[in-house]
């Protein structure tokens, strides 16, 4: 095995920038928001209905009021909204690839908005989406002349005013030490109609001219080196880029996607990758992507949290709408099952499509520890955030008591318990948040906690999560005020390595959760173990490390691992689980009068269940073998 371990390739750029605010905790403090969230920018949004633009998108997530619907007969939105508590950071990342296409179909007096193409662009939402969608499917994407022209020009430069407008919402409304806004957009290639969905976030207001998009780099690797060369760390531009919903990816996240299969290949695309894609999106509106029961290639026992909100099972019956070679659209069905060894799936996006274990976190990472045995260099070394990406301008809505939609068609509690377009409608979830421990919040602090991986996510409360490992953790550091200046002190927290002991021994880890201070009390702690046996074989296990019955306002407990075996690489990471609590749709049923309720407000669903159990889930600790 080669020598050169990840630690030789630090992701951290340049040192941390200096404190600006009364309320600098070395130890940090948690902050919460949303870093994938869409308006009216975007080409598929039902923003676009409500006319909610980045601004508004900014007003609600600092506790103001914007309007929504319903829509009355002019179209205009005569309801309002607000969260219920306002978040502490947020990136708008509305869809990079038709900035141009939409502003040319919506702005009077434009080279095309007046004739047929784009007043049947505005007729419709989903008639819309459909027009451009299939540009982002294709494996090499080129821009609709119609649009754009022959050469594309009028879409990129007509890109530029909302480009723009993004960066001066995000710069107005960054206020440092109570609000961070960063400059950010969506790089949505959708290949096969399989996520490779990835959310690029820039540290500060110095960013490229324009996004670049799938279209102009169809694949990741592409996507890091053409940012390279528009976002010089040398002129202060820097960013990292965030795979989501990998749960629909069909295998999509694998790493080396196109390229030959040399050692010397993989080392630079994985040594990229540790640079600039230190964290992936656990959870959203489209569902889970931390595990999946049933998968062959990684063992482990099942686990049944891995069945919440999630819309991908082993078994379970998929009916979508394909393409055949004419491209005409016909009704089919697919049995979820594994990917083959050499297999690409399709469809994921709808659901459908083969699994494969990088689609889903947990069996990613132990793919990551197999792969650095080989290489080197670990190329799925990734932390963890969640979001919402919500389609309606509302960054944050995760109550499920109170969700008002996410995308087009989701506007009123009868319409969100149908069966909706893509991963929508009864089969959506309000999504959740991103959490990190910053040292205080400003756009360097919470982007160097991206970058160092000490980030967590929520399915939506807002439960505190903290996690260390190290060899000699005090048993009393739950006891303990200073458990977390002593935790870094003796060990590594969420997101760290934990190097090899030179005396021997067990690793001890502190696993500890405060409640959502509105929210319920916790219920669990459980430490999720992946690793590489001598044979190669790849192994995970959920260990229970901490209960409460009555429930509790925390839990905390040092864990330590007594199966450790100091040849085998292994990764952890804890995730905090509540009691069970009353699924989204639930309240949307109980709003209807009794003869309007569909049947899944009727009867015990198995896949929509009545209960869930809200989680939080922290960036893993590795350790190599």
């Amino acid at each position: 095995m080669p020598e050169t371990a990840d630690a030789d390739f630090p992701i951290v750029s340049g040192a941390p920038a200096p404190s600006q605010c009364e309320n600098y905790s070395p130890d940090g403090m948690a902050l919460f928001g949303d870093v994938h969230v869409h308006t009216s920018f975007s080409f598929d949004a039902a923003a676009n209905s409500t006319g909610a633009t980045p601004v508004d998108a900014h007003r609600y997530a600092r506790g103001e009021t914007i309007p929504f619907f319903p829509l009355n007969e002019a179209g205009e939105p005569v309801g309002r909204v607000s969260i219920d508590r306002p978040l502490d950071f947020l990136a708008v990342t509305d869809h990079g690839e038709f900035l141009g296409e939409r502003a040319l179909c919506h702005t009077p007096g434009s080279e095309i908005y007046a004739t047929e193409l784009c007043q049947h662009y505005r007729a419709d939402e989903r008639q819309a989406l459909g027009m451009l969608s299939s540009v982002i499917t294709m494996q090499t994407p080129r821009r609709i002349p119609d649009f754009c022209g022959e050469d594309g020009r009028r879409c990129l430069e007509a890109a530029r005013q909302p480009w723009q407008a993004i960066q001066d919402a995000a710069n107005e409304a960054n206020t440092p030490c109570e609000f961070s806004s960063f400059i950010a957009y969506e790089y949505t290639g959708t290949p096969g109609t399989s996520n490779y969905h990835r959310n690029v976030i820039f540290r500060n207001s110095v960013v490229p001219d324009l996004p670049v998009s799938y279209i102009e780099a169809p694949i990741d690797s592409k996507l890091w080196s053409a940012l390279d060369e528009v976002c010089s760390t040398e002129q202060g531009c820097d960013y990292i880029t965030i795979p989501h919903n990998t749960n629909l990816a069909n295998g999509g996240m694998a790493p080396y996607k196109q390229l030959e299969p040399t050692v010397e290949n993989k080392r630079a695309y994985a040594e990229k990758r540790l640079q600039r894609e230190p964290i992936m999106e656990i959870f959203q509106h489209k569902g889970a992507s931390e595990c999946i029961n049933g998968l062959t290639s990684v063992l482990g026992s099942p686990d049944e949290l891995c069945n919440v909100e999630a819309v991908r099972r082993m078994g379970g019956v998929r009916k979508y709408s394909a393409r055949d070679e004419n491209g005409e659209l016909y009704p089919t069905q697919q049995v979820t099952r594994e990917c083959g060894p050499d297999e690409k799936g399709s469809y994921g996006m709808v659901g459908a499509g083969c699994v494969h274990a990088t689609d889903f976190q947990r069996s990613a990472l132990v793919v990551g520890l197999a792969q650095e045995q080989e290489i080197g260099l670990n190329p799925i070394k990734l932390g963890v955030v969640a979001a919402t990406d919500t389609h309606t301008a509302t960054p944050g809505a995760v109550l499920e008591n109170d969700w008002p939609g996410a995308v087009s068609g989701e506007s009123s509690s009868a319409a969100r318990l149908q069966p909706g377009f893509l991963t929508s409608g009864i089969d959506g979830n309000p999504g959740g948040l991103a959490g990190v421990w910053a040292k205080e919040n400003t756009r360097d602090a919470i982007f160097d906690a991206m970058l160092r991986r000490e980030v967590f996510g929520t399915s939506g409360p807002r439960i505190q999560p903290r996690f260390f490992a190290g060899w000699n953790l005090e048993d009393a550091l739950c006891d303990d005020p200073d458990r977390a200046t002593k935790a870094y002190a003796q060990g590594v927290p969420m997101g760290g390595d934990l190097e090899k002991s030179t005396a021997g021994g067990m690793p001890s880890f502190l696993a500890y959760a405060a409640k959502d201070p509105a929210g319920q009390n916790l219920a669990a702690l459980h430490l999720i173990k992946g690793w590489v046996d001598a044979q190669g074989g790849l192994h995970t296990a959920v260990l229970p490390i901490a209960e409460s019955a009555e429930g509790a306002a925390s839990l905390c407990t040092v864990y330590t691992d007594q199966d450790f075996d100091p040849e085998q690489s292994a990764y952890y990471y804890l995730r905090v689980v509540e009691p069970p609590t009353p699924r989204w749709h639930t309240y949307d049923c109980a709003r209807l009068a009794a003869d309007e309720r569909p049947p899944v407000c009727e009867q015990t669903h198995p896949d929509y269940p009545e209960e869930i159990r809200e989680m939080a889930w922290t960036s893993p600790i590795w350790y190599r073998g």
